[in-house]
């Protein structure tokens, strides 16, 4: 008898922890989204703004949708794009949203303050930066992309050539009011190395592809999330957009003065880029990496890490999730034992850190004086 009882007991908990969720209800918004729709956006999805398996059920004056168990998840609402993410109550950008599973079942409920479209947001972004091509052609993948340029202070001023350093997610580097989730101040970061250690360069800032952000971020597939279009989007900055950039303007050329950076996806596919084409990018800026998408990033390291003249560094915060931090630990051993030149490699790890443009906005600086030391 006991153990009968002690089996359906066992069978319920495990049924029970199967059936873990999440419910988030958002109780209060703005009076501007009656009858619109509400998405949620996040790390489970590779924030891609708005997937219409991820609209919230609108019922009795409020939205919900309910969400499998993973770790943890980062995560902001948005009425079907980036476009229309929300904010405070002032229309700034708000942090990431997030949520860790500590039990079983449970109901979360927010309050939305505004939407980003509801007004618009001065802009941060320096003199120094300028909106390079709203619509460049990606012949690659037969869509267009905006693209922003950073200038050194005194470009106009000389005859210099600079450095180039191509960053994934242009819409966060420069510009609050651009940027989906806080912007880096890649601008007034430079500008001051630019005045206190004469270190200046150039920054082209690819805005994200939206809906098919983790698309191009990836070259490899992801059963769950897309993926795959990585190798088309890296050639398309390889073939048609750094061509343009060094007829355009005074650039260095050569491997060891051409970086590329990026986080989370972003992140991913510059570490892919730099080792895919060492002899375009030399430098690589690898934040919070989304290893975790795909295991044939192992064996695209160990047939790309043998005597690679690349300089990477690696920034992860502690407080991510563990298995993005075991899969970015994880790689980086594999560079080791395949032959990736140590002094060539470097990671931190910051205490405190999370998944969000304040880990990589405050890691920017020392990265790019490591890489270009």
């Amino acid at each position: 008898m006991n153990k009968a009882i002690l089996s359906i007991v066992s069978f319920l908990l495990i049924v029970q922890v199967s059936l873990a969720q999440v419910t988030f209800v958002v109780t209060k918004y703005p009076k501007s989204t009656t009858k619109e729709n509400v998405y949620i956006t996040g790390n489970f999805e590779g924030w891609t703004g708005g997937q219409e398996k991820y609209k919230l059920k609108q019922q009795n004056n409020k939205y919900s949708i309910t969400l499998p168990e993973e770790e943890a998840i980062l995560f902001k609402f948005t009425k079907g794009s980036w476009a229309s993410v929300e904010t405070d109550k002032d229309y700034y950008t708000i942090e990431n949203r997030e949520y860790i599973f500590n039990m079983p079942n449970d109901t979360v409920h927010i309050s939305i303050d505004n939407w980003s479209q509801g007004k618009v947001v001065n802009s941060t972004a320096t003199p120094n930066v300028k909106l390079f091509y709203k619509a460049l052609h990606i012949p690659q993948l037969k869509r267009k992309r905006r693209i922003w340029v950073y200038l050194p202070p005194d470009y106009n001023a000389t005859k210099e050539k600079y450095p180039v350093v191509y960053m994934q997610d242009g819409q966060n580097l420069f510009d609050a009011a651009t940027s989906f989730s806080g912007e880096w101040a890649v601008d007034e970061t430079l500008n001051k190395l630019a005045r206190e250690k004469k270190l200046k360069m150039i920054v082209v800032g690819i805005d994200n592809g939206s809906k098919h952000r983790i698309d191009e971020y990836s070259p490899w597939k992801n059963n769950s999330y897309g993926g795959g279009k990585g190798e088309a989007y890296v050639q398309f900055i390889v073939e048609t957009l750094k061509p343009k950039i060094d007829s355009a303007f005074r650039t260095k050329t050569q491997p060891r003065n051409t970086a590329i950076m990026g986080s989370s996806m972003g992140g991913l596919i510059s570490y892919y880029a730099a080792l895919k084409y060492p002899k375009v990018f030399g430098k690589a800026g690898v934040f919070s990496p989304s290893f975790w998408f795909s295991d044939k990033v192992i064996d695209f390291t160990k047939g790309h890490s043998k005597k690679s003249p690349v300089k990477a560094y690696f920034l992860m915060g502690d407080e991510e999730d563990n298995s993005a931090i075991d899969a970015m630990d994880n790689v980086i051993e594999t560079m080791k034992k395949s032959g990736f030149k140590q002094k060539n490699l470097a990671k931190k790890m910051v205490i405190g850190g999370k998944h969000n443009e304040t880990l990589w906005s405050n890691g920017f600086e020392e990265a790019i004086l490591w890489l270009f030391k």
